[in-house]
């Protein structure tokens, strides 16, 4: 099966070496995304409900450039460096993807790139 390289001047440019996101078959692979305002590369300012806003804008531009949208989710994984957040992530998250929800998984880490608080991966199925 072919994979399709997916990209949209709409998120942030890779900053290593993979892809925005990958499509084989009806399946979109999205490439974790941190809060970087695709403009100017830089960390949104602000607290975790304005950097998970812009992340899952982020997510949301990826989607549509694969010819999708977040409602076509199936998976996030959603990484935080205090999970006190995770209550605001479900607020910002039920604001860009409608019910069923998609499955997730929320993980704890100490460290994200750029000094982020958030980054969420995901995956579509556009079929």
């Amino acid at each position: 099966m072919s994979r399709q390289i997916i990209h949209t001047e709409r998120a942030p440019q890779a900053i290593g070496t993979y892809s925005q996101a990958l499509r084989v078959g009806d399946t979109v692979y999205m490439s974790g995304q941190v809060p970087l305002d695709p403009a100017t590369m830089q960390l949104v300012a602000g607290d975790i409900e304005a950097q998970a806003r812009r992340v899952f804008e982020n997510l949301k531009a990826v989607a549509e450039a694969a010819g999708g949208s977040l409602a076509q989710a199936v998976k996030f994984t959603i990484f935080l460096t205090d999970l006190s957040h995770f209550a605001k992530i479900n607020e910002v998250m039920a604001q860009y993807c409608p019910k069923p929800y998609p499955a997730r998984s929320t993980i704890g880490v100490a460290q994200l790139p750029r000094g982020a608080q958030v980054e969420i991966e995901c995956v579509l199925h556009l079929g």
